[in-house]
């Protein structure tokens, strides 16, 4: 399996065991993860039988005020930026995340907040015999759940997973 982590994390995938599956045609990743596993399973030419999104990213319903605003409140302090941002990811859950971070750059965090998921490109995934899991949380404080629910869940098999966050916890 190849793994994408998520923004600022490392080695997050051992919450995720539930979910992930070992096997040398599964791509997938968490977050700002999963817009990347998305974009590598699209180009790639190797075989992928699987595509697990895990909470992606997903913010293209939100204005472009809101993500200048992001990235104002990352470049004036991105240590106190980072550290919220983790605890709204382990959210509602206790996990301390110290142990994963991995501090993300101005760029990546640029590139997740303005990344546009497109329906055509999973459609096109899913006729080259693609299948695509999502899985989203429904007390996710990072993403708008019901948003990208109702995104993703015309296209794709979508797990709402009730009483967990963004880290599926």
């Amino acid at each position: 399996m190849i793994y994408f982590n998520g923004f600022a994390l490392k080695g997050e995938e051992k919450f995720f065991e539930e979910q992930l599956i070992n096997s040398n045609f599964c791509v997938a990743g968490f977050s700002y993860g999963a817009q990347k596993a998305f974009e590598y399973a699209y180009n790639s030419t190797e075989r992928i039988d699987r595509l697990i999104l895990l909470s992606p990213a997903f913010f293209q319903n939100h204005k472009n005020s809101f993500i200048r605003t992001q990235l104002r409140y990352y470049k004036a302090d991105e240590a106190s930026y980072s550290e919220e941002f983790l605890k709204n990811v382990a959210y509602p859950s206790d996990i301390n995340l110290y142990e994963h971070i991995n501090i993300g750059k101005y760029e990546d965090l640029e590139t997740l907040l303005s990344y546009r998921w497109d329906k055509e490109k999973i459609l096109e995934l899913i006729d080259r015999g693609v299948t695509i899991e999502v899985f989203i949380g429904e007390e996710d404080k990072i993403v708008n759940a019901e948003k990208s629910y109702e995104f993703f869940s015309e296209l794709t098999t979508v797990y709402f997973v009730k009483g967990v966050g963004h880290l599926l916890r």
